[in-house]
């Protein structure tokens, strides 16, 4: 025995018999379940499995959800298929617009070009006609009697003889820019050598010359009349009218000084200067 034995507070409890009794029984109900379960195992695991697992089904709701996405999808789609086809029919109808007002335009200046040149035409057409018609004045006039004849040549007396019987002496002779005489003349230098027989001293130049004196009409001139080609006091040439529809001028160097007739070279107005 220890030597603790004699206390009371280190001995063992005793187990009373009904509680071993017990826990026997229990014990023994356990192994008897296991024992059962053990024997029926075979029996379950040779029974073949029947049951069907079903899947889960769309409600009606989902079902009803998928179809509105799908209509809005092939909405959508139809609608951009159509914006696009809008697009592209504007866009072409633009380059049709476009191309259409560029040969509008095209059309529009030809037109232009060639009404401005049938109208330029025309107003060449109707100066012709008129400078034929002042040719046919001095000619009809120049052929009359002396009495009624506007141009006086077989009658030309004093200073206006003086110039023309000098002028057509100097018929025959060279051009040469800037001479006065006596063997060669420029245009403007031939009236003022002519014009000095009668006593009178011109300016030197054609432009001056020109714008000397009292303009007269070209169907009313008269023997030493001085004729001038471009605009009065800027003419770029000058002669003397003899008379006959005729005048004499220092034309170029390849003529020298001629007799000429107006229908040869038409002038553009006259002076008169006596």
């Amino acid at each position: 025995m220890s030597h603790t034995a004699h206390i009371p507070s280190h001995r063992k409890p005793r187990r009373s018999a009904s509680k071993v009794t017990l826990r026997a029984g229990v014990a023994g109900g356990v192994l008897s379940t296991i024992a059962l379960a053990g024997a029926a195992a075979p029996a379950i695991a040779a029974q073949p499995v029947t049951e069907t697992i079903e899947m889960p089904t769309l409600t009606g709701d989902l079902a009803t959800t998928a179809a509105a996405t799908a209509q809005a999808t092939k909405t959508v789609a139809a609608d951009l298929q159509l914006q696009a086809a809008r697009d592209a029919a504007a866009s072409s109808a633009a380059k049709d617009a476009k191309k259409a007002k560029d040969d509008a335009d095209q059309k529009a200046a030809e037109a232009k070009a060639k009404a401005d040149a049938e109208a330029k035409a025309k107003a060449d057409a109707a100066a012709r006609a008129s400078r034929s018609s002042e040719r046919t004045t001095l000619s009809a006039s120049a052929g009359t009697t002396s009495g009624s004849a506007s141009f006086k040549s077989s009658t030309a007396t004093g200073s206006a003889a003086a110039i023309v019987n000098f002028a057509l002496a100097q018929v025959g002779k060279a051009y040469v820019s800037g001479a006065t005489g006596p063997s060669a003349y420029d245009c403007s230098g031939l009236v003022q050598a002519a014009y000095r027989q009668a006593g009178v001293d011109l300016p030197r130049v054609s432009q001056d010359q020109s714008a000397t004196g009292t303009q007269v009409s070209l169907s009313n001139l008269q023997p030493g009349d001085v004729l001038y080609w471009g605009s009065s006091g800027s003419a770029y040439h000058v002669a003397i009218y003899v008379g006959g529809g005729k005048f004499v001028g220092a034309q170029n160097s390849s003529t020298g000084v001629v007799e000429r007739s107006m229908d040869w070279d038409q002038p553009t107005g006259a002076v008169r200067i006596l």
